[in-house]
């Protein structure tokens, strides 16, 4: 799973495009205030959340102004209620109303991605199962999302096409079969896991056969599911996907597949509602 390590050498080049993106030439409306007045602003959350971003936060604000001073009150992952304070900054008045709306886009985007992770983590959290993410991220945000699907409780599948194999349906017809796409894959890449997507118990008999790590089991009932976990008496790693829903979540998990991927972790994220006012100036 992604880490704060993991993140720190993307974090500054990508706000630094999020800065050009927003003010470009200068922000011609900070320049109305005097360049000497100093300010605190307070945020806060407008509902409740878990947040995640911090890190982006900071460097947002470092790249405006080195000089910012920033008091968190909360941390990555952390539960929060609403019009809790999430933290203070203080320093220029102009710089801060320049860094604000960037400084708040990835808060509000990833404590948005954290929070929707928590909700499904949280109905799941009387099983073994693991819910997985997927590639179905925001473009330029894809690394970031992931780190917030961890602070709200969930896991990481793989990060994108480099890392593990997914075969599925348009590959497998392509490479000939499941047995010569998996034989072709371990072949390729030692080492690397290898997915397998299938849509029936046969398929998944030929997974199995091939010596696929993973199968995912794509939009099978739960009756299925419960024979595939039979099955494959821990030959694999079964992975639940496709329809995903509140409803279905926790019935999925209890058939005993090891894993359960999930697209609107990320795809559908609702940014969390945050504010900034000035409390001094």
């Amino acid at each position: 799973m992604l880490t704060r390590a993991d993140l720190l050498t993307e974090i500054p080049s990508a706000v630094a495009r999020f800065l050009q993106e927003d003010i470009q030439s200068g922000d011609i409306t900070a320049q109305l205030i005097p360049e000497e007045t100093q300010a605190t602003a307070r945020i806060i959350s407008r509902q409740q959340a878990v947040i995640c971003g911090v890190d982006w936060v900071n460097e947002v604000f470092r790249q405006v102004d080195p000089a910012m001073q920033l008091e968190w009150l909360v941390d990555d992952g952390d539960r929060v209620q609403r019009d809790q304070v999430l933290f203070l900054a203080k320093g220029s008045a102009r710089n801060l109303l320049t860094a604000e709306r960037t400084a708040l886009n990835i808060l509000q985007t990833l404590s948005g991605t954290a929070t929707i992770s928590q909700k499904y983590a949280d109905k799941v959290k009387s099983t073994t199962v693991k819910l997985l993410d997927t590639r179905k991220t925001l473009p330029g945000l894809r690394l970031a999302q992931k780190y917030a699907v961890t602070c709200g409780g969930c896991y990481n599948h793989r990060i994108g096409l480099f890392d593990a194999f997914l075969i599925k349906e348009n590959h497998i017809m392509a490479c000939g079969g499941i047995i010569n796409a998996v034989q072709t894959a371990k072949h390729n890449e030692p080492g690397k896991p290898v997915e397998v997507e299938v849509e029936s118990l046969d398929e998944l008999t030929q997974a199995l056969d091939a010596g696929a790590d993973i199968v995912m089991l794509d939009n099978f009932s739960l009756e299925e599911m419960r024979r595939a976990v039979q099955m494959t008496n821990g030959r694999a790693k079964l992975e639940a996907s496709g329809g995903i829903t509140d409803a279905t979540l926790l019935p999925i998990a209890e058939t005993g597949v090891d894993y359960i991927s999930i697209g609107s972790l990320t795809k559908h994220c609702e940014a969390v509602d945050l504010s900034m006012r000035l409390i001094q100036a």
